[in-house]
Formats: structure tokens, C-alpha cells, sequence
């Protein structure tokens, strides 16, 4: 069972639901001591949140509302986990196409341990995983190959492996929780590694080239799928090269 957010009515009514500019999710007059978080495609305006987009009203637990879209180009986010491509490389941060409206700049130093002695050293168009820190419309976003905690975790350069685009709300349909039936049922057939980005990029790596093309034909036939037709379309994908 779905847990829906414990705040007002109206905004419970609304997630999952699809909404458009102008439309308000939140009476801010009505919360006490609540704090939100707002992800893309949503601002507040005095008391109210209110939609700046059209899509899809998505919560998660504790308290982040965004709106969800399909859309081609990126706009960043803080603590959004993105695929990134270096394009240019400074003496104190490289540079990295996003997918956004701005290139962005990853800081030599932003990596677990980072000092002035062990700077990495990337090649133009080494892809990388990472997370956004700094996001504001009028500067160029500021990115990281750690976690909050400073720990490289799963951050760093992606190797070998087959990097695809995507829609950003195909990239968040993988990303969802619980699992989307195309991502679960190839991997109980099938072993792969993938990352996804939220920026509408995703990346897949197998042992076996085929793995990867199957793979990645998979995802990109589920957008448009429903949960049942995706699991319908691994099956046949699966008996095709059985």
C-alpha cells in the first residue's frame, strides 16, 4: 500500500495526479511546523505552492514534492544523482555537459580525499557519476563525486559500458520505488550493471555486448508501457534470444 504525505488534504488528493501551471498544491497558512522540500516544477508564492509546470504531482517521504515530466532537456536540482560527460578541463574544477541549460563545474577537490596531490586527472568525454550540491537558475551548477557524508560511495567514472538518453521521466520511472517491472524482471533473467541519472541519461554495462543491447532496447521500449505490457515485452525480448 502507497503511503501518501501527512499534510493537507488538498496536496494529498493531488499526488500522482497531473497538474498544470498556475494550479496551487499547498496553503502553507493552514501547516505549522512542517518544513518541505520542493523539487522541480514547483515555487512558492507568499502561503502558497504553486505548479510553474505541467505533469505529474510526485511525493516522497518525509516531505519533498516535485512534478513529474518527460521532458529532453535537464534542469538541475540540489541532491539530484545525474550522468555527466567532461567537456573542458580547468586548473581548479572541470567542466561538464549536464544536459541543462549551462554547463556545469565539478571542483578538483570534490572527491573523497580530495587535495592539490591528488588531483584526478579525466580525459574530454570521461563519463561520470554524480551528484548536484549547488543549483540556481542564474549560475552554472556546482556538482560532486561524493555523498552528503563526503564518501566517494557509488560516485566516480563510469567505464566501458553503453551510455543512453533518455526523457527525464523515463529516468525517474527507473529510478522509483518500489522497482518498475522492466528493471526487475531483466534482472531476474539477466546480469547487468546500470546507472540512472536523473538528468535523462542512463548507462548500461554486461559481460555480454547482447546483454547490453537487450538491455537497453528494453528501457527504452518501456516508457510508454504500462506495468503489465513491460514485463509482457522482457518476456519476449527474452524468448527471442533464448
Amino acid at each position: 500500500m502507497e503511503e501518501k504525505p501527512l499534510s493537507s488534504s488538498s496536496s494529498s488528493s493531488l499526488v500522482d495526479q497531473i497538474i498544470v501551471p498556475g494550479d496551487v498544491i499547498l496553503d502553507l497558512s493552514s501547516m505549522t511546523n512542517q518544513t518541505l522540500k520542493l523539487g522541480p516544477g514547483l515555487r512558492q508564492d507568499g502561503d502558497a505552492i504553486s505548479v510553474m509546470k505541467a505533469g505529474r504531482l510526485r511525493f516522497s517521504k518525509p516531505n519533498k514534492y516535485w512534478v513529474e515530466s518527460s521532458e529532453k532537456r535537464y534542469v538541475p536540482c540540489v541532491e539530484d544523482t545525474i550522468l555527466g560527460i567532461v567537456v573542458d578541463c580547468k586548473p581548479d574544477n572541470f567542466l561538464v555537459d549536464i544536459k541543462g541549460p549551462m554547463l556545469a563545474f565539478l571542483p578538483v577537490l570534490a572527491f573523497e580525499g580530495g587535495t592539490r596531490r591528488n588531483i584526478p586527472k579525466f580525459e574530454i568525454g570521461t563519463l561520470l557519476y554524480l551528484r548536484v550540491v549547488k543549483a540556481n537558475s542564474n549560475m552554472n551548477p556546482e556538482l560532486s563525486c561524493t555523498d552528503a557524508s563526503g564518501k566517494a560511495s557509488e560516485f566516480g567514472p563510469l567505464k566501458e559500458g553503453y551510455m543512453f538518453e533518455s526523457t527525464t521521466g523515463l529516468s525517474r520511472m527507473l529510478l522509483s520505488s518500489p522497482t518498475c517491472p522492466v528493471l526487475e524482471a531483466l534482472g531476474k533473467k539477466l546480469s547487468f550493471e546500470i546507472a540512472v541519472g536523473l538528468n535523462g541519461r542512463v548507462w548500461v554495462n554486461a559481460s555480454a555486448p547482447e546483454t547490453v543491447i537487450l538491455v537497453a532496447n528494453a528501457i527504452m521500449n518501456a516508457e510508454t508501457l504500462s506495468w503489465a505490457q513491460q514485463r509482457i515485452m522482457v518476456d519476449k525480448l527474452m524468448k527471442r534470444i533464448q
